[in-house]
């Protein structure tokens, strides 16, 4: 991995920049996608997408969520979805992706690190992630620090609904890996 020297910050989501940022995700989920099915559109939700605009609408428009651009070098990276709960010390990891063209130059982390410091209250993190995205699973337990704790599948179904989640069929009906992240304070 070549580490960017550039310095990596939030910017909250501006109301302008909304649209950009879904397709932006899309396109970073389906670029993950891609590299692990090739043509086969057995995984997408809607119209080639592996994650439909709604399920990023529900994830920006949740009651108590933050959306950050995650901004290297002046330039759009990414994005970040987070909900807290300062009482509980709980936060959700909604949504994270990094723009291909800037993978594996340590973006993705500084963009979590940049999460932990405006949050220090919170102690748990959760997030998912399809059971398919290889770099995710690997970001999340070898670089940040998050352990796997559950693995929906056909025989284990994810708890939310799908209107919170429309997971497509990716070898069983919503195959996502379920990580949690306890800080020590």
């Amino acid at each position: 991995m070549k580490k960017t020297n550039e310095k990596v910050i939030l910017r909250p989501l501006e109301e302008n920049d909304r649209d950009r940022f879904i397709r932006d995700n899309q396109y970073a989920f389906r670029y993950g996608a891609m590299e692990e099915f090739g043509e086969r559109d057995s995984h997408f939700e809607e119209d080639g997408e592996i994650i439909s605009r709604k399920t990023i609408e529900n994830c920006i428009d949740r009651e108590g969520s933050e959306t950050y651009r995650i901004v290297c070098g002046g330039k759009n990276a990414g994005g970040v979805v987070i909900h807290t709960d300062k009482e509980s010390g709980k936060g959700e990891l909604e949504l994270l992706f990094v723009s291909p063209d800037a993978h594996s130059k340590g973006i993705g982390y500084a963009a979590w690190q940049a999460v932990e410091a405006i949050h220090p209250e919170i102690t748990v993190w959760e997030t998912v992630t399809p059971y398919f995205e290889k770099r995710n699973i690997h970001f999340y337990v070898n670089r940040c620090g998050f352990h796997i704790v559950e693995f929906y599948n056909e025989f284990h179904a994810e708890p939310h609904s799908e209107e919170d989640y429309d997971v497509p069929e990716a070898g069983g009906p919503g195959e996502m890996f379920r990580f949690r992240k306890v800080i020590e304070k």
